[in-house]
């Protein structure tokens, strides 16, 4: 007798688990956030309690309330913490950038009412308070000479002190010298100025102007190099610090100098923090109006040599402009601000450019 086996059917292969979860469509966070601010709006207008600074801030509290409510409710407990979260990141993100774009747009609103040649043309010399004239070429070329010349002093004697301090100092001279840097980072700029008035200024520059004190903007260099000294160095020094010690120990290795070590190898790979750092003590160099003051004395005619008579520089330009009884005043002085920034992100932009042409990138 034969028995006659029928082949079973396979089975259909079974569907896997969806690892999809339910989510909140795109507009939901947009249509969330529109519908906060319109119910911020009328409790905040409707009870009379502020303006809409106050709406704005209202309005991120219930949106913050809303996007929790919605994502709770479609996709979870989990994932709406985490995009509460989120949103806070961002509005952190959003407050800390208005600041900057707020005063950029005032800068470049209200300082471009005076971009013409005359104003880089020409100095304050002979402007009365009634001429619409008159621009900021001797506080432009004031400014350039003095940062110029404190960057001349500052930059090698601060990576100097921050490469002794990284890669040689050891012991309580060290300590001493990290202690007295930190020191000097907390020093007010106008006691900086007091210091080189007290010692270049009545000291000093009378043995070379016939036994009398002269201001000069070399004198204002002097000073903006002590303020930035401190900065220069702290930031070398992290950025020294930062570098991995196998490059070092591998350059040892193959029986390269400690000093040669040092500035083929650590220099180069440090140099985009340490250019940051020498960019960020420039910016605040450019930006003091105290020292100048109390040692270069300022002035409206345009000098050329910063070793003799008074020299302004844009900082102190603004100061002086805005405290001027002339409706022509406020437009120099915002003018001379948007130029005074624009000069430092020029000199920040090329540095970091220049900075990224360095030996072992190549």
């Amino acid at each position: 007798m034969t028995t006659t086996l029928t082949p079973r059917r396979p089975r259909p292969p079974a569907q896997p688990a969806t690892l999809r979860a339910k989510r909140l469509p795109a507009y939901a966070a947009p249509a969330i956030a529109v519908a906060a601010l319109l119910l911020a709006a009328a409790l905040v207008y409707g009870a009379g309690i502020g303006g809409p600074v106050l709406v704005v801030v209202v309005g991120a509290l219930l949106y913050l309330a809303g996007l929790f409510v919605m994502a709770n409710a479609v996709e979870g407990r989990r994932s709406a913490r985490n995009r509460t979260w989120s949103a806070l990141i961002h509005s952190a993100f959003v407050l800390a950038v208005l600041p900057l774009a707020s005063v950029v747009w005032t800068l470049v609103s209200k300082g471009s009412e005076r971009l013409d040649a005359n104003f880089f043309g020409t100095s304050m010399n002979n402007i009365g308070s009634r001429d619409a004239n008159g621009g900021a070429y001797h506080a432009i070329v004031g400014t350039l000479q003095q940062v110029g010349i404190a960057t001349l002093i500052t930059v090698p004697l601060g990576v100097l002190c921050a490469i002794y301090i990284v890669e040689y100092g050891r012991g309580r001279f060290a300590f001493t010298i990290r202690f007295f840097v930190d020191v000097m980072t907390g020093i007010p700029s106008i006691v900086t100025g007091l210091f080189v008035l007290a010692f270049w200024v009545l000291i000093v520059s009378p043995w070379f102007n016939d036994g009398r004190p002269g201001f000069s903007g070399f004198a204002a260099a002097l000073a903006l190099s002590v303020l930035m000294l401190p900065t220069v160095v702290r930031s070398t020094e992290e950025m020294l610090r930062l570098v991995p010690a196998p490059l070092r120990e591998g350059a040892y290795a193959l029986g390269v100098p400690k000093w040669k070590t040092i500035l083929r190898v650590v220099l180069p790979t440090a140099l985009p923090g340490i250019v940051t750092g020498i960019m960020l003590a420039i910016a605040r160099a450019a930006g003091e109006t105290a020292p100048v003051l109390l040692v270069a004395g300022g002035g409206a005619a345009i000098n050329f040599n910063p070793f003799e008579n008074n020299q302004s520089s844009l900082a102190l330009f603004v100061y002086q402009q805005a405290g001027e009884a002339s409706r022509y005043s406020p437009a120099r002085a915002w003018t001379a601000a948007l130029t005074l920034v624009a000069l430092v992100l020029v000199l920040t932009v090329a540095a970091k450019l220049l900075s990224r042409r360095n030996r072992l990138g190549r």
